[in-house]
């Protein structure tokens, strides 16, 4: 039995005798010629020991067992050994096919043994050489190309006439058949003889009749006549044989050699495939048999055939059998270093090497295209060797196909780029070579002959693009100029043959040679070393070519992908035609799902059926409309095909997202989609990879539909961005129109105009994508998409929460009149509650605290709406804060707690922290004012209102943080000194009205003053508050005055006095931005502005109230002339009683001069705003200076 095995380890199949040596260096005939054969396969038997024949044996008569099989000759036996000098003409493709791994890359040469040895003979034979060359990356494949043979069958069947014509005209012109003498078949016989006599000891040569003889022999001759007619297949006729199984044995693409070796000669590494047989015996174990006739010395040509024989197969002695007329004389033993030595046969092992690297820089410096078949000839006698290029000249007449050895060369390129493909460790470096490969196999195939190879090389091309590789720099992808060494150009194609190729050919050479690519003027030449190099340095074209971007690599997959479904669908169609072969083969029916033709009815009903639709899948269920046959490779390359383009539309859809082109990422998604559906409705069983991709497709699609709904304002541009389509896009729709109707997920890539579905439809998206994983167990394996699908869904439930609740709002902004709320109200009240919390159940599955804690701040804020509605319509002067409110306010803070519960601590998201603090801070104080505006007196008593209130505004102050420094810092700022200006009211009026307890009423006092006081520092510190800091300042004067009505001692009375006037002159700071304001709105009126554009007015948030200012200024000057006239009344009349201090004095006359100022000012109608505010700081200013100094008491 056959059997490979690798490199650097003896075949199984041989002894010990054949273990390859390495690396052995052979000193030759005192010259130093490096060589190291491995054995890298071999069908050989065990050696066994040759039969030495006894003196004066007749090799004329045929031993017993001639040509019959025979284990130690291997499967030569039943031919004459296959040392018959002569060769297959695809031997080198056969032996290619099984060390796929060498070609292209490691190996120089492949090639028969016979065609090695033939060429390195060239310098000294005169007889003609004709080989086919073909390039496979780096490697070079030689077979024999035997004209004689080829132009027997032209002359029978038509083909190859093109050469023939071209032969005559060019090389010889009376070409004629030439015929092998007589001679040749008697050695060739007598060779046979001797061969089975030595592995046959015992068989005792039987005479044979004369007529006998001449039948046995005839057939010898014509055995190799017919082997050698039947090896060269036709130009096929039937080619789908061979693209059904692309190593097809009958295309004579067998590797027929005994032993297959890799021979390193010098720095030229070869597989060479050889039958020499190999036996074992004499002193060394293993020898190679030579047969000789005494009567002819050895010669140079002969002495290097067995020098190399024994070289490739590592064979260190050759024995050498004597003969005279067939009569056996005598047996010779001479080492495999001592023939380049022998008499008459003196050769150089330099000149064998320099031959040899001439030879191949010639040949790699000529045979640049991949996939053309070149054409090595020297004629007999002759000292010029030409190369021409078959595949350019066969071109001329029309059909490339009458070039046999297009086939075997196109399934070589495409066998190397699989083997290359396939290898796990191969990086990217590899991927330009790969390419080349692939596209110069493409060009040498037809698409109605070959169409399974087609589509496979086309997918193959497809499956270099890394779709799903991270985002980076795109010229980084692939190194430009990778491997030079073994670098073709598709450019070199359309190039004419340079003069780089000069040092070949010559310009006075006869007009008939323009047809060649190279010659070798003399074989002379070639024993001169180093004549030819490798000069022509073919451009690093293998470079994978470099894409500007992300759509850029997914056209060319999609090109490529296209190029592979028209392939499948031709072929598909074609059988399609022809009546069924196997009537045992049901025809499959076309059919459409009827519960899928129907128009969408609804959203729902939709996802229902596709859920339903995958989970049939998943049981088997599947039909292909084009009639394509489950199992074919239409059918499976039609499957990754449709797998990849989907991909590839994925992609585009993702890099059109990033770039905000929602209308094409649409389009793109859509696509996938489709080619998913078709996918589905082809393949029986979903892998687990597929599933998930499928997962992201819907994912990314939710992700649009949800851009799409955010950015309303552009939906024409993306309307016509979405209604675009290449040509390649609609040709792919149509080979999947082939299989499905592709409506499956039509429900997911519609672009509505309705902002509601477009939101549902991007919801319905994650929640089929999460389905799948949860159907199909993939949760587990696919932890990070499962995330990604919850937190989406988290997020468009919190997005769909929010439209409905913002409707909500809108409606009950409409509402006028009516106090009731609306059910539409309700409706969407509950729409919006229920997508809140699914949304907040979501984001808690997979531990989301900080988006848990948002969607918990929105339901607190949906909460508060529902509270907002409850209230009375305005204009009603008996509304109550009501229990309903009171009840949704509550729930709103239960919200806002939970969601400060869910964060834990601000370091987890300050930013989130913050805001709901902010929220919760809100609610309490609105509830609080409400209560305070709106005191449910039907229900609580005074008392126990102010209690809630006061706690609600401390709640309200405990989550109101003035302190940390931020955007927000200012609001809540204002937020505590309102907080705090309206508890000191609060305790003010309950000061006023309460009666009895002294207790009580001191702590009101107390905690009035304590609130005024901190209402003031905040208000100090906003510098855009100017009128709450001055309505605070007045409430306090009124407290003063308040507390001085209930004093008695005149003393007590001035003091309060005093602190009163001393409150209203610290009120400067308030006049001053007041003034600030009118200047600058005056300023700009007086230019002609708007006041808007005025930066000072524009301080303050919502600028200046002028009304507000007025109507404050009025009271302002009310209260100064009153505090002014009890002083001055007071000041006048101790006085008189006891006589008053100096300080005292300058008070009173300083009171009675603003107090003469401010009556003159208030009598005065005719001033302005402006004026009247200048006035006033005027005689705060008078006033000041005296409060500073002469009283500090009395603050």
């Amino acid at each position: 039995m056959e059997e490979p095995c690798g490199a650097g380890a003896a075949a199984p199949l041989r002894g010990d005798a054949e273990e390859p040596k390495q690396g052995s260096v052979l000193f030759l005939g005192g010259n130093e010629v490096k060589s190291s054969a491995v054995v890298k396969y071999s069908s050989a038997p065990p050696q066994a020991a040759f039969a030495r024949l006894q003196e004066k044996t007749d090799l004329k008569l045929p031993p017993a067992n001639w040509l019959r099989e025979s284990a130690k000759l291997g499967p030569a036996g039943t031919t004459i050994l296959g040392n018959s000098k002569k060769s297959k003409p695809f031997s080198s493709f056969g032996m290619a096919y099984d060390f796929i791994d060498s070609v292209g890359n490691d190996v120089d040469v492949v090639s028969d043994s016979e065609n090695i040895k033939k060429l390195l003979k060239i310098p000294y034979s005169k007889s003609h050489v004709s080989m086919a060359v073909h390039r496979i990356g780096r490697t070079l494949l030689l077979d024999e190309l035997d004209i004689q043979e080829l132009f027997m069958r032209s002359s029978q069947t038509g083909d190859w006439t093109w050469l023939k014509e071209f032969y005559q005209r060019l090389i010889d012109q009376k070409w004629q058949r030439k015929k092998k003498s007589k001679e040749h078949w008697y050695q060739k016989a007598i060779l046979s003889k001797f061969l089975y006599y030595s592995i046959n000891g015992d068989g005792a040569a039987q005479p044979v009749p004369s007529t006998s003889k001449q039948h046995q022999e005839g057939p010898v001759a014509g055995e190799s006549d017919e082997a050698g007619r039947a090896s060269w297949p036709a130009p096929f006729e039937m080619p789908s044989s061979l693209s059904e199984d692309p190593g097809a044995s009958n295309q004579g693409l067998k590797n027929d050699f005994v032993r297959n070796i890799l021979w390193t000669f010098e720095d030229i590494h070869m597989l060479v495939g050889s039958n020499m047989p190999i036996f074992g015996g004499g002193r060394y174990p293993a020898v190679s048999l030579r047969l000789r006739d005494n009567n002819k010395p050895i010669n140079v040509l002969t002495g290097i055939d067995y020098w190399l024989d024994n070289l490739i197969c590592n064979v260190p002695e050759l024995v050498m059998c004597f003969h005279v007329n067939g009569i056996v004389q005598k047996y010779e033993m001479i080492k495999t270093e001592d023939i380049p030595n022998l008499e008459n046969s003196n050769f150089s092992t330099k000149v064998i090497k320099d031959i040899a690297q001439n030879i191949l820089s010639f040949l790699k410096s000529n045979c640049t295209k991949e996939g053309h078949t070149y054409w090595l000839f020297k004629a007999s006698g002759s000292d010029i060797v030409k190369l021409y290029d078959l595949t350019t000249l066969c071109e001329e007449t029309e059909d490339k196909y009458q070039n046999p050895f297009t086939m075997p060369v196109a399934i070589l390129l495409y066998k190397v780029a699989c083997n290359m493909m396939l290898k796990k460790n191969q990086n990217k470096k590899h991927y330009g070579t790969i390419r080349t490969l692939l596209l110069n196999c493409l060009k040498l195939l037809d698409n109605g002959r070959h169409p399974q190879i087609i589509a496979s090389a086309n997918y193959m091309l497809s499956e270099l693009f890394q779709l799903d590789e991270p985002k980076k720099e795109d010229s980084a992808d692939f190194p430009i100029n990778g491997n030079s060494d073994e670098s073709y150009s598709e450019e070199e194609e359309e190039m004419p043959d340079s003069d780089e190729n000069g040092s070949y050919s010559n310009s006075s050479d006869p007009p008939d040679d323009n047809k060649a690519v190279a010659i070798i003027k003399s074989v002379g030449e070639l024993s001169v070393p180093e004549k030819y190099k490798s000069v022509h340095r073919i451009r690093p074209s293998c470079a994978f070519p470099v894409c500007h971007g992300t759509e850029e690599r997914c056209r060319l997959v999609l090109n490529h992908v296209l190029e592979g479904l028209k392939s499948v669908d031709s072929s598909v169609k074609k059988e399609g035609d022809l009546p069924a072969a196997d009537p045992s083969t049901p025809i499959p029916l076309k059919y459409e799902d009827e519960s899928t033709s129907g128009g969408p009815e609804s959203l729902e009903k939709q996802m229902a059926l596709f859920l339903d639709k995958m989970g049939s899948f998943q049981k088997g269920k599947h039909s292909s409309q084009s009639g394509m046959i489950p199992g074919s490779w239409q059918y499976k390359m039609k499957l990754q095909l449709i797998l990849k383009s989907s991909r590839a539309y994925y992609v585009l859809s993702d890099a059109a997202m990033v770039l905000q082109k929602y209308g094409r990422a649409l389009r793109y998604i859509k696509l996938a989609l489709q080619c998913h559906d078709t996918y589905c409705c082809l393949c029986g069983s979903m892998l687990p990879e597929v599933l998930v991709f499928l997962c992201q497709c819907l994912t990314l699609c939710g992700d649009i539909q949800l851009m799409l709904a955010q950015n309303a304002n552009n939906r024409a541009a993306y309307l016509e961005e979405y209604n675009y389509q290449t040509k390649e896009d609609q040709e792919i729709l149509h080979s999947l129109h082939r299989e499905s109707r592709c409506q499956v997920f039509a429900w997911a890539t519609d672009l509505s105009t309705d902002l509601e579905y477009q939101l549902s439809v991007s919801c319905k998206c994650y929640e089929a994508a999460y389905e799948i994983l949860l159907f199909s167990n993939l949760k587990s394996q696919n932890p990070e998409q499962h995330i990604q699908v919850l937190k989406r869904m988290g997020n468009i439930r919190n997005e769909i929460g929010v439209f409905y609740m913002n409707q909500a709002a809108a409606v009950q902004t409409e509402r006028v009149g009516n106090k009731n709320v609306s059910t539409t109200e309700q409706q969407l009240w509950k729409k919006s509650f229920s997508c809140f919390e699914e949304g907040i159940q979501n984001f808690e599955s997979i531990d989301d605290a900080t988006n848990a804690a948002l969607l918990l701040c929105n339901t607190g804020r949906l909460m508060r709406i529902c509270a907002q509605a409850h209230c009375a319509a305005e204009g009603d002067y008996k509304r109550e804060f009501s229990p309903e409110e009171a009840l949704y306010y509550n729930k709103a803070i239960d919200y806002y707690l939970k969601a400060l519960r869910s964060l834990g601590k601000r370091d987890v998201h300050p930013a989130v922290w913050d805001s709901v603090n902010w929220e919760l801070s809100t609610t309490y104080f609105t509830m609080a004012t409400l209560q305070q505006d709106y005191a449910p007196l039907s229900r609580k008593a005074q008392e126990q209102i102010e209690k809630e209130v006061s706690e609600a505004m401390m709640k309200s102050l405990k989550y109101c943080d003035v302190d940390t420094v931020s955007e927000r810092q200012p609001l809540c700022q204002y937020r505590a000194a309102t907080i705090h200006h309206r508890l000191a009211s609060m305790y003010h009026s309950c000061l006023r009205n309460q009666v009895g307890d002294e207790h009580l009423r001191k702590q009101h006092r107390v905690l009035a003053d304590l609130h005024y006081s901190k209402a003031v520092r905040l208000f100090q510190l906003l510098k855009d508050a100017p009128c709450e800091f001055l309505r605070v300042q007045l409430e306090r004067v009124a407290f003063a005055e308040f507390q001085m009505a209930s004093q008695n001692s005149s003393a007590g009375k001035l003091k309060t006095l005093s602190g009163a006037l001393d409150i209203m002159t610290k009120t400067r700071g308030a006049f001053q931005l007041i003034r600030k304001d009118l200047v600058a709105e005056s300023e700009q009126i007086s230019k002609d502005k708007s006041p808007a554009e005025s930066m000072s007015v524009n301080d303050s948030p919502a600028g200046l109230n002028k009304e507000e200012v007025l109507k404050l200024l009025g009271i302002f000057e009310s209260r100064m002339s009153f505090l002014l006239l009890q002083s001055i009344k007071l000041l006048t009349s101790s006085k008189r009683k006891i006589g008053g201090t100096n300080e005292e004095e300058a008070v009173l006359k300083t009171n009675k001069q603003v107090y003469s100022l401010l009556l003159r000012a208030t009598a005065n109608k005719g001033l302005s705003l402006l004026e009247r505010t200048e006035l006033i700081l005027s005689l705060l200013e008078q006033l000041a200076p005296r409060n500073a100094e002469g009283t500090p008491g009395m603050q």
